[in-house]
């Protein structure tokens, strides 16, 4: 059996990963069952330097290959903010339910549709300092009613393209077929099983 670290604790995107990397022969592990607490700051100006970064620091403490992703939303009318930034709007203490009522208020003055998209960056980095990165994209925009109880951050005032739901009112398969992480991690499904010497699904 073949193994890989997700290096993140936020269980949401844990739970996300490991739908999305339902792969035979590999055993997934968080940080907490190695007892890895790395604080780490997240302090790129995009996606790929911090997922980089987590990706690199879990591999280089746990000597194995890990895999971490940075994600953000970006809003037409505020030039593409929260972005890198979307996990940390606002006060640093604040809930995703807070972080989601600033955005709105940050929008309050614009006029609708308020544009915008999921955007993700997967890193999957082995002990050695050998790096991968993939990213994928989700189109909508930000409504002002919350709706939907599934998924965490933004996604229950992101209004997917095309479809009449909101990110939280999807199923965890349907969110699995569309969404930014997963066609980050579909991009990154080949260069895994090359670099672990997983079987082609």
């Amino acid at each position: 059996m073949k193994k890989l670290l997700l290096a993140s604790g936020n269980p949401g995107k844990q739970h996300e990963l490991r739908a999305l990397l339902d792969i035979p022969g590999l055993v997934l592990l968080d940080p907490s069952s190695l007892n890895l607490d790395l604080q780490l700051s997240e302090t790129g100006e995009d996606y790929s330097s911090n997922a980089e970064l987590k990706a690199s620091a879990y591999a280089h403490a746990s000597g194995m290959w890990a895999l971490a992703d940075d994600s953000g939303l970006e809003v037409d009318v505020l030039e593409g903010a929260p972005g890198p930034r979307s996990a940390r709007l606002g006060a640093s203490h604040l809930s995703d339910a807070d972080r989601r009522q600033v955005l709105l208020e940050m929008l309050h003055p614009h006029p609708r549709p308020w544009k915008a998209r999921f955007c993700a960056v997967v890193a999957l980095a082995s002990p050695e300092g050998v790096i991968d990165l993939t990213e994928g994209i989700c189109e909508g925009e930000i409504i002002s009613e919350e709706r939907g109880t599934g998924g965490f951050g933004y996604d229950p005032i992101f209004l997917v393209h095309g479809m009449d739901r909101t990110m939280a009112e999807l199923s965890m398969d349907e969110k699995n077929q569309l969404s930014h992480r997963s066609k980050a991690i579909e991009a990154l499904m080949p260069v895994l099983r090359r670099r672990l010497g997983l079987k082609e699904g």
